[in-house]
């Protein structure tokens, strides 16, 4: 019977101590573009000269992904260099839904980087809705899924190398404000940074955990004008640490819990104006529990079984090679269009027919 108090004070004290951790999850300033990655020169800089200090910055250097190296050998060096991207804004992709997509809608509908006087730089999304009284709704999401690990290296030229050697007990490249926060037991409060100009539309989150389920929080209306700070607070939250559900858990080899950020979801009512919805972002933060207390464990379990690098590693070829493959695609279409804006003149003096 004492054994069991002392567990149930140790949990309650456990418990207790997880509360009010704050991060920000996705800082779109972090996400401006800072180096050129030339897309039809494999060896990254200018072509002639190798200096790319002239070019205007197209990829976020922090961000760098290269796909191309589970492409396979059916793939030219030209074609391989499509596949590496960033999280620079420009990447970002709207998607519309079935209802909303026609060529004009979906071309009119894309993300830029804006300069902002109080922010420097920020994401501005432009969404073309129909103008039919339909509902319709827009997602903002990244180019790829982020990793939730991932220790690469970067480049000056975007070049994309994996060290070999390391430290995994330090945060990964997507930690700290670009798109994963670690660690995360229950979600108390979520916060968007988001200018309004006065759109009858409603904006949410989209939140991926480390199991892959994505979970939409409504964040409310941006019928307003100017920055403001939109929070959601978790309705079925317990502050009261007696009165929550105490569990233990085995701490290895189960990943740590973890958040990764999955875009925004922008929703038209039929009956509210449609045409174009202009926005800009600056940030996300949430406030959490901790899911694990960080100790000092006498064994290092993950340098002796190596589990977790070894799945999420699997995680990472399966997400690089669906991504890869995509960007070819876009690519191989992109070489099929047509480059004649108009007819060749037809020569003056006789009749062509004949």
């Amino acid at each position: 019977m004492k054994r069991i108090f002392i567990l149930v004070v140790i949990a309650l004290f456990t418990v207790g101590a997880l509360i009010a951790e704050e991060a920000v999850l996705i800082d779109f300033s972090k996400l401006a573009a800072d180096i050129f990655v030339d897309p039809g020169n494999p060896s990254g800089g200018d072509e002639d000269s190798g200096d790319s200090g002239d070019q205007e910055s197209n990829q976020n250097r922090q961000t760098m992904m290269d796909f191309s190296t589970v492409a396979g050998n059916n793939y030219t060096n030209e074609q391989k260099q499509v596949m590496k991207t960033s999280l620079a804004i420009p990447n970002w992709d709207v998607k519309l839904s079935s209802s909303s997509q026609n060529v004009t809608n979906m071309v009119l509908s894309f993300s830029k980087e804006v300069t902002s006087k109080q922010w420097e730089k920020v994401m501005g999304i432009r969404i073309h809705f129909p103008l039919e009284n339909f509902n319709g709704s827009a997602r903002i999401v990244p180019p790829f899924e982020i990793p939730a690990y991932d220790w690469d290296t970067v480049g000056d030229d975007g070049a994309v190398s994996r060290p070999g050697d390391e430290d995994r007990s330090q945060p990964s490249r997507f930690e700290d404000g670009y798109g994963v926060v670690k660690n995360v037991g229950t979600l108390k409060a979520l916060a968007v940074n988001v200018y309004g100009l006065n759109f009858p539309h409603s904006l949410s989150a989209i939140l991926i955990d480390s199991e892959g389920r994505e979970k939409i929080v409504e964040m409310g209306s941006l019928l307003y004008e100017g920055w403001r700070e939109l929070t959601w607070r978790n309705p079925q939250y317990v502050s009261e640490v007696r009165n929550r559900e105490l569990r233990l858990y085995p701490l290895y080899p189960t990943s740590t819990p973890f958040v990764k950020f999955g875009g925004f979801l922008v929703r038209r009512d039929g009956a509210a104006v449609g045409g174009d919805f202009i926005g800009y972002f600056k940030d996300v933060k949430i406030i959490y529990d901790k899911a694990v207390l960080d100790t000092d464990r006498d064994i290092d379990d993950e340098a002796e079984w190596r589990i977790i690098e070894t799945r999420e590693d699997a995680k990472k070829r399966f997400e690089v090679q669906r991504f890869g493959n995509s960007q070819v695609q876009q690519y191989l279409e992109n070489q099929k269009k047509a480059t004649e804006d108009s007819f060749t003149v037809t020569p003056t003096g006789g009749d062509e027919t004949q």
